[in-house]
């Protein structure tokens, strides 16, 4: 049974960005089912205008309501998939990361009862909660190398689970997580790779 050394992240210091115009959050929501550990993305409703249709993790951007970017990333899984803020263990905080729509997202990994979750449609066109091992599959896994004309030289992955793809932003966040709480280890990388 697949399991993240959770240890590891509450024990994480994490670095921070702080030249963006934005900020934003995120959950990395995990689940304990049956002795082994999942993790809840979001499928982005294909209307969206950013990233429509996209694998993601429950969040979005701070808003003047929100005196912390934790309570941006509990208010923002709270309008998406119904998770109350007091279902959420917050474990710790990865890495901030920059993204092409110039938000500075900070992730934070929560442990969250196994139940179902109802997605606002409006945002959300589906929840999926993929297993740890599938995840962990070098199989379900490729990456490559992209140059963007005003980010430069960028490597992306790609984790192919169940149907889904989970790449972008929320690949990198994945990448890290499974980095520091598992032995995965990524086949290519770029400091602070923006995508």
């Amino acid at each position: 049974m697949a399991r993240l050394r959770l240890e590891a992240v509450a024990g994480h210091e994490p670095s921070q960005i702080d030249d963006q115009p934005y900020d934003a959050a995120v959950l990395a929501p995990v689940i304990d089912r049956d002795g082994e550990d999942y993790l809840l993305f979001t499928k982005r409703a294909d209307h969206l205008g950013e990233h429509p249709g996209q694998m993601s993790f429950p969040g979005g951007g701070a808003e003047p309501i929100d005196d912390t970017i934790l309570e941006t990333g509990l208010r923002e899984a709270a309008e998406e998939i119904r998770l109350e803020a007091d279902e959420a263990d917050v474990i710790g905080q990865l890495d901030d990361i920059r993204t092409i729509t110039e938000y500075a997202v900070t992730p934070f990994v929560v442990r969250v009862p196994d139940r179902e979750y109802d997605p606002d449609e409006r945002e959300v066109a589906e929840i999926a909660i993929l297993p740890l091992s599938g995840l962990l599959d070098p199989d379900n896994y490729e990456y490559e190398r992209r140059s963007h004309p005003a980010y430069g030289e960028a490597v992306v992955h790609y984790f192919h689970v169940d149907g889904y793809t989970v790449w972008g932003a929320t690949g990198n966040i994945l990448v890290q997580l499974l980095e520091l709480a598992t032995d995965f280890e990524p086949g290519d990388r770029l400091e602070q790779s923006t995508f």
